[in-house]
């Protein structure tokens, strides 16, 4: 029998049990796959403790590298043997074995292992569709980054600078501030100390910013609009610090402002859009952007990387090995 991670409750970290499981056989464009490595995302916490709802009883997670084990009627594009990769669709990663869409699969390179698949799948196809669809960053241009040290955050400032981008980036402390410049954040701002909205203006001779990538929400909202020059894109893709407030249209208005709020799940909907952005990921991999895997917990021990990761003293990308 496999095991799982599974909630009878929505909670804390507490209610999240590693028990056995009935996998069941592939149906038609289904497979069965043995997972290696378990990606830890904070909208695992959303799922974990009611943020979203589930039914329940539920596994949680959504991304994973593994092997196919099995293929059910119709499935062509995988194999039984191959290795790969998913991320988003249904919840349920947190799991030894699950069954899984053929169709949302990412097949992996020889090149890219499976760890680094799992810490990268939602947090780097983030990035991809972030930096290349949400706001097409071009070389010689300034944007801000919110959670400069974090897993996006990394990610995001090392493929910036390889665009040729200059990187504002803010963090929580010295110690993140210090990981951020490691990763290319060209100026690190400890945001719970110092004004970044004004140390942004000092950075750019008082023009602001073309975009600013925000995963953090309500602590940072008002300081990332005024932080915007003309016709500045606000890019709010997440809210680690709790729900950004309702859009004000006139808050838009005096620089004639763009804000969107997009998300991974339609840039995955289809096999064709999921592949572009992660061969563009793996692309950026082979160029030299490293996925820091700077947390790993046994898969059993998953209430104890989230307590980490809500205490805000993970760093990188954690991955839960199987």
């Amino acid at each position: 029998m496999a095991h799982a991670i599974v909630i009878h409750e929505q909670g804390g970290p507490e209610v999240m049990r590693f028990e056995e499981i009935a996998v069941g056989a592939a149906g038609p464009g289904e497979v069965r796959l043995r997972q290696t490595v378990v990606g830890l995302n904070y909208i695992d916490v959303y799922q974990r403790s009611g943020g979203y709802k589930l039914d329940l009883p539920a596994s949680i997670g959504m991304e994973a590298a593994g092997v196919v084990e099995a293929v059910g009627e119709g499935v062509e594009t995988v194999k039984v043997g191959d290795r790969v990769g998913y991320v988003m669709g249904t919840p349920g990663a947190y799991a030894e074995e699950r069954i899984y869409p053929a169709e949302r699969l990412i097949p992996l390179p020889d090149d890219i292992s499976d760890e680094q698949a799992a810490g990268s799948m939602l947090k780097g196809l983030t990035v991809s569709y972030l930096v290349r669809r949400t706001f097409p960053v071009q070389a010689g241009q300034t944007v801000l980054l919110h959670a400069a040290a974090g897993g996006v955050g990394t990610i995001a400032c090392q493929w910036l600078k390889k665009i040729g981008a200059t990187v504002i980036g803010t963090v929580g402390s010295d110690e993140k501030a210090e990981i951020a410049r490691a990763h290319g954040c060209d100026h690190p701002i400890v945001y719970t100390r110092d004004d970044f909205q004004a140390r942004v203006m000092e950075i750019t001779g008082g023009e602001g910013v073309p975009v600013v990538y925000d995963g953090v929400g309500a602590a940072v909202y008002e300081g990332s609009l005024g932080s915007l020059a003309r016709f500045g894109t606000m890019v709010h893709f997440g809210a680690a610090s709790g729900p950004a407030p309702a859009v004000e249209p006139k808050l838009l208005a005096g620089k004639a402002l763009y804000f969107t709020r997009p998300g991974l799940a339609p840039h995955t909907a289809t096999r064709e859009l999921t592949l572009d952005i992660a061969n563009a990921l793996f692309d950026k991999i082979r160029e030299g952007v490293k996925i820091e895997i700077n947390q790993t917990y046994a898969l059993k021990d998953a209430a104890e990387a989230h307590r980490a990761l809500e205490a805000r003293e993970t760093t990188g990308s954690t991955i839960l090995t199987v």
